[in-house]
């Protein structure tokens, strides 16, 4: 037993360091900063065999004794005798944030290794500290500056930086960065999932300027169980003790000053009486302002409380329903991850055109800025990480990336007040290995922040018509929360569903994570017709219906909103690489079932005033 303890430490320390290098921990609202974007043009190398990589003996040119050799030197033929077999001035460019499968037609389908090259002119000043920072990059990133490895980065949703401070060049630098989004069995996600495998640079890339001592961290929020005591968390690097930092809220003349420990962080409590709670109804973001003696960072952050009691969902004290849908990062109307905030915006505006006050994100961390709308928007968040179907349960480096994961989209996004819901996985099959997996990564999330609630798609089983709920995972979270396809998967027809009737094991609220089907956006026949918006029609009334019987039911995110490009989907006539179950079609034409699922919450919301 001490050698196998011994063997998993060893393993995930040795994970710890490969992804480290001068990799520090997330920085909190890099927008607020001073940054320089680094988006745009990238120039960009395909290299299925990673010769930019290995050398012919397939060993690695950054560990050699050089540590030169491979494409991120960034070289040009300088005379005519020289040897270089690339060259990324003369190759094609793609946008950056972008994935490169929307942007260039011979890479649709391409998964495996790109190299993507950005040249950038700066002056770095004296007594100033610099960070790279990615907002995302799928899967597996090996970043370098000016020819030496920053580090490596796996994960394809959230964000990391590096610190650079000594190793900008005044003058022109080159950033090169190898992105591999080759799905592998021990990696999260694994090798299935049911969405396209978008790889590069997705989302923002910025090198900040910050003063030595910067704050890196801050948490501002009522604490659990009340509407009046805030906790202000706040972490300085690079500081000694005695060292002051003030939050400000202007509009309630609010202004408090805290003194760092011997760490430099703070950690305090206070009372105000005067907050005017966040909710759907009511998205009320304050201006805050958090200062130090060299910083004066600002956000917007909205205040409100999230619990249950017995079968309810308490959201400021008040029984609420979610009235939800399940969202992909993906813009039907363009192929791709979602890059701007009118994409964004757009995706969030049709869930308000059916009424909905709840999205889940799923199955993934979403942008930050779609997270940052829903605030704004006043639309409640079900936020995932992609521990997704059949995960390597045993491998301690697998579940050392998930817990990273989750960490890290904790982190980004513990400021926001549409966040209600930590979602640690979907649709993960039951075993010893698992539940071990899940609980632990559900003790992380409460340990990171106990004033949400944890979540999982659990599963279920079917017996006859009864479909059974008692995965012991059900025992750890705050929901139960499962997918169910009858009349899809489930066979039948839609009138058939509802002789199914439910055993839940659990008292707690009940929201429905996914139920839904196919239809091809114009292609109507009778009800009974699958792939016809009247199938999908049908469908929805009467899963409404046998759902409804629930007493404990308390929201929905039946999927999806919008149909999405799925390599799984190979239907020649109907899917065409689609997944149809969306309610907006890829053209962004409503399917009758939109029409369904919005009369149903226009109902639901007059029942929960």
């Amino acid at each position: 037993m001490l050698k196998l303890k011994y063997r998993v430490l060893i393993i995930c320390l040795s994970l710890f360091t490969s992804f480290g290098y001068a990799q520090v921990s997330s920085i909190q609202n890099i927008q607020s900063r001073k940054i320089l974007s680094l988006n745009g043009k990238w120039n960009y190398i395909v290299d299925p065999y990673e010769n930019g990589y290995y050398d012919y003996r397939h060993d690695p040119f950054d560990q050699s004794k050089s540590g030169s050799g491979g494409f991120y030197d960034d070289k040009v033929q300088k005379d005519k005798t020289e040897l270089i077999e690339y060259n990324f001035d003369f190759s094609p460019q793609m946008n950056v944030p972008g994935d490169w499968n929307s942007q260039a037609e011979k890479l649709e389908l391409y998964e495996g290794n790109v190299w993507l090259r950005r040249k950038f002119t700066v002056q770095p000043e004296s007594g100033k500290k610099y960070l790279i920072y990615f907002g995302a990059v799928n899967y597996e990133a090996h970043v370098y500056l000016n020819g030496k490895k920053l580090g490596i980065h796996k994960g394809g949703f959230t964000p990391f930086q590096f610190d650079v401070t000594g190793k900008l060049k005044a003058g022109e630098n080159s950033l090169v960065v190898k992105a591999d989004n080759t799905r592998k069995q021990d990696e999260i996600p694994t090798v299935n999932t049911d969405w396209w495998n978008y790889g590069g640079i997705t989302r923002d890339v910025f090198l900040a300027e910050l003063p030595e001592s910067y704050i890196n961290d801050y948490k501002l929020q009522l604490i659990k169980g009340s509407n009046n005591t805030l906790k202000f968390e706040a972490k300085l690097v690079d500081a000694k003790a005695g060292q002051e930092i003030t939050v400000a809220i202007p509009e309630l003349k609010l202004e408090k000053t805290f003194t760092t420990d011997a760490e430099g962080k703070i950690n305090q409590q206070f009372q105000w009486n005067r907050l005017s709670l966040w909710s759907p109804e009511n998205p009320k973001l304050y201006a805050v302002n958090i200062k130090s003696a060299n910083e004066n960072i600002k956000d917007k952050i909205g205040f409100r409380t999230i619990e249950t009691k017995g079968n309810d969902i308490l959201l400021n004290g008040k029984s609420i329903f979610l009235r939800g849908i399940s969202i992909h990062d993906e813009n039907p109307l363009l192929a791709g991850r979602l890059r701007s905030e009118g994409d964004m915006r757009m995706m969030l505006q049709w869930a308000k055109e059916m009424n909905c006050n709840y999205v889940r994100l799923a199955h993934y961390p979403h942008n930050e800025e779609m997270v940052r709308l829903a605030d704004e928007m006043g639309l409640l968040v079900w936020a995932e990480v992609p521990v997704y179907w059949t995960i390597s349960w045993t491998n301690p480096a697998t579940y050392a990336n998930a817990k990273q994961q989750l960490t890290d989209l904790i982190v980004r996004d513990k400021n926001r007040a549409s966040v209600i819901v930590w979602s640690i996985g979907n649709e993960t099959p039951l075993s010893d290995p698992r539940l071990s997996f899940m609980s632990n990564l559900a003790e992380t999330a409460r340990g990171l922040d106990d004033t949400r609630l944890v979540a999982a798609a659990l599963e279920v089983h079917r017996e006859g018509n009864t479909i059974i709920l008692n995965d012991p995972l059900g025992e750890k979270i705050d929901l139960v929360s499962f997918n169910e396809y009858a009349g899809w998967y489930w066979g039948g027809t839609p009138g058939e569903i509802t002789r199914y009737s439910f055993n839940i094991k659990y008292n707690k609220p009940v929201v429905i994570t996914e139920f839904g089907g196919d239809a091809l956006g114009g292609f109507h026949a009778d009800e009974n017709t699958r792939w016809s918006e009247e199938y999908q029609e049908a469908l929805y009334k009467n899963q409404i219906t046998m759902l409804s019987k629930i007493d404990a039911l308390r929201g929905m995110t039946p999927w999806i909103l919008t149909d999405f490009r799925s390599p799984r989907r190979q239907h020649p006539v109907y899917q065409n690489f689609w997944n149809r179950k969306g309610l907006i079609s890829e053209t962004g034409k409503k399917k009758k079932a939109f029409f369904v699922l919005q009369d149903y919450y226009n109902q639901m919301q007059t029942k929960y005033k």
